[in-house]
């Protein structure tokens, strides 16, 4: 962390072990995740600094779909939102893959959303864990149409991703990125629903599909989606049009899947732009 220059303000939880997750990326299958949730399970309200929220530009919190706390307890995921955009910070929310038999799987996460999406400015899921949650008779209907392959390799983003991307808009989102795998991600904007204070260009009722990147060379593809959105996200806070924030996560997670770990292939954003702008080859 202080290589990267992260300032260390983790929390100490006595009693509880951390958190952790195994990645398995054996050769010719897809990876697999081996998950011990760890203090995540206990992690509410109280374990945030809200002193160290209010004095940033961007407050980011991923997979509450995997804290027991959270899912079981929606009231307070909807608090530690609501508390950090009363002090004016903007705020952005990742989800991860839940088990069919699991508790998380249980919980009401098209309920959660609707109380939640209003405090959320930028809602980044997959296709896959969206989909699962808000709109189960879809993903079935998916994986019937996949016959056992990605689901991310037969759907249509007109058809399949714009009517999960409808729900959400309809349930106060106000800015959604949809990563839909390997081939591109979905961009869309509310009309009249839209975070301030970061504006150049406008944001307002914007939909964009953005295919991605050929990479160099793939490796396994662990972090690809979480440097898409570290990338989009910076470029949002840089200012830059919808368009180069959706082409700059494309780019980001092109290259993160150039290595075996998700930092060694990236690379700054001029590099990125001129690549793009080159006429990056797309899949």
């Amino acid at each position: 962390m202080d290589g990267y220059g992260v300032q260390n303000n983790i929390t100490i939880a006595k009693g509880i072990d951390t958190a952790y997750t195994v990645v398995m990326t054996p050769l010719g299958v897809d990876r697999m995740f081996f998950h011990c949730p760890g203090a995540s399970d206990t992690f509410g309200y109280e374990d945030i600094n809200f002193s160290i929220v209010e004095e940033a530009d961007l407050f980011h919190f991923g997979y509450p779909t995997i804290m027991k706390n959270l899912y079981k307890n929606p009231r307070e995921l909807i608090s530690i939102f609501k508390k950090a955009k009363e002090l004016g910070t903007l705020t952005s929310l990742d989800l991860t893959a839940v088990s069919e038999n699991s508790e998380a799987a249980k919980a009401d996460w098209c309920r959660i959303f609707r109380d939640l999406l209003p405090y959320v400015d930028y809602f980044v899921p997959s296709v896959e864990e969206l989909c699962f949650l808000i709109d189960r008779p879809r993903y079935k209907e998916w994986q019937k149409r996949a016959q056992g392959g990605d689901v991310t390799e037969i759907i249509n983003w007109q058809e399949d991703v714009r009517p999960l991307a409808d729900k959400l808009m309809g349930w106060g989102a106000k800015v959604v990125l949809i990563k839909c795998g390997a081939p591109g991600m979905y961009l869309r904007t509310n009309r009249s629903e839209h975070p301030e204070g970061v504006r150049e260009y406008a944001w307002e009722d914007v939909e964009l599909y953005e295919r991605s990147y050929k990479p160099d060379r793939f490796c396994p593809a662990t972090g690809a989606g979480d440097v898409s959105i570290a990338a989009f996200l910076t470029a949002v806070l840089q200012g830059y049009s919808p368009r180069r924030c959706l082409q700059l996560a494309a780019g980001a997670g092109a290259c993160c899947v150039t290595d075996y770990d998700a930092l060694s292939g990236l690379v700054p954003f001029d590099k990125l732009i001129a690549q793009i702008d080159g006429g990056w080859e797309k899949n």
